[in-house]
């Protein structure tokens, strides 16, 4: 009999769910009977989304956890992060139902209201920190996806009950060969507009670029609260800034094959997916050495790493990478070698849970 699981998520989804994530969501589904509860719009036998995603939403999730506990009674709880895991502990609670918790860590909790999000997400953030803390130390067993989020848990004095990634799906990245590097270089950035990214360094830096590499191009995909540092980069820079603030997989993939190298300078990453993307089309990354970047990017293999805060040596790296056509064609080749270390199919990424809630339930 398959373990009945809830999944509690603060991911934003929209039913039907687009064909990538749904493959996921299949495959966990094969060895697992599951609900889950999270946001967005849209409900169906698997999935309940609540609409707000804010701060004060997260006083209301115990309640909805615990409405989900009565009705479905699931053996296990999987929530996404410790603030999920926070709220599912108090559902328990509340609810009386013996449901094990797995807390998922994915990266840093705390530039969830340092480094992201709304002001209000700062004032609150000596309780969160704190509940937080309290969900690493609480949850029946935590699970993590690199060796960075491994030392944050056992900063807490907690032992991981398992390290894997989370299933990746690449084949929007994986299917054909790696393109050759374009003729004219350019760097590509994708991820979220907010200041755990470093938005402002990346725009600073590029400055520095454009002035010493005039022919190369800076391609930003993404979009959040920090949108005015690029629209003011592009403003001043229309010739060597390109901005989109969303594509779809497939054009992420093409947005790869027209760089000559992705650029990461984030303060904080768990497992960059968007570094995996990369080296699956054979993409070397100048990445800041912070959070799990330097666990997936070999300096001077795959990539360049600097100081998070350092623009000056992030403009260097910058413009070493994309001047030097050599150095460019031996990260890419040393990211697409490193590639399949970080490829896994859903059914695999599906096992592993189901071996992680047998592990509970014995």
């Amino acid at each position: 009999m398959r373990p009945r699981v809830l999944f509690v998520s603060r991911t934003r989804y929209r039913l039907p769910l687009d064909p990538q994530v749904a493959r996921k969501w299949d495959a966990l589904a094969v060895e697992l009977d599951l609900r889950v509860l999270a946001t967005g719009q849209g409900a169906d036998g698997r999935f309940r989304l609540l609409r707000s995603r804010s701060p004060a939403s997260y006083l209301k999730l115990p309640l909805e956890v615990a409405r989900e506990l009565r009705a479905f009674r699931p053996d296990v709880v999987v929530a996404q992060s410790p603030y999920e895991a926070a709220a599912a502990l108090a559902g328990r609670s509340l609810a009386g139902i013996p449901a094990k918790v797995v807390l998922e860590v994915h990266g840093d909790w705390e530039t969830a209201t340092r480094l992201y999000g709304s002001p209000l997400r700062r004032l609150l953030e000596p309780i969160s920190r704190a509940a937080a803390r309290a969900a690493v130390r609480h949850a029946d067993a935590v699970r993590t996806v690199s060796p960075f989020t491994s030392e944050l848990v056992r900063g807490l004095g907690v032992e991981p009950a398992a390290t894997f990634i989370t299933y990746l799906d690449a084949d929007a990245f994986a299917a054909t060969p790696p393109a050759p590097l374009p003729a004219r270089p350019r760097a590509l950035f994708v991820g979220v507009l907010e200041r755990y990214k470093n938005v402002h360094g990346l725009a600073l830096a590029w400055r520095t670029v454009a002035a010493r590499a005039p022919q190369a191009t800076l391609h930003v995909v993404g979009r959040g609260r920090e949108r005015k540092v690029i629209e003011g980069l592009a403003r001043d820079l229309p010739e060597g800034v390109v901005w989109d603030e969303w594509l779809p997989s497939e054009a992420v993939a093409g947005a790869l094959d027209e760089a000559t190298v992705l650029v990461l300078p984030s303060f904080s990453e768990g497992l960059p997916r968007v570094v995996v993307e990369a080296f699956a089309r054979g993409r070397g990354v100048v990445g800041a050495r912070a959070g799990g970047i330097p666990d997936i990017v070999e300096d001077g293999v795959s990539g360049i790493l600097v100081p998070p805060d350092d623009v000056d040596a992030l403009a260097e790296a910058l413009v070493r990478v994309l001047t030097d056509r050599t150095l460019a064609s031996s990260l890419a080749d040393g990211a697409h070698a490193a590639a399949g270390n970080w490829l896994r199919s859903p059914a695999e990424f599906s096992l592993r849970m189901r071996e992680l809630v047998d592990g509970l339930r014995a």
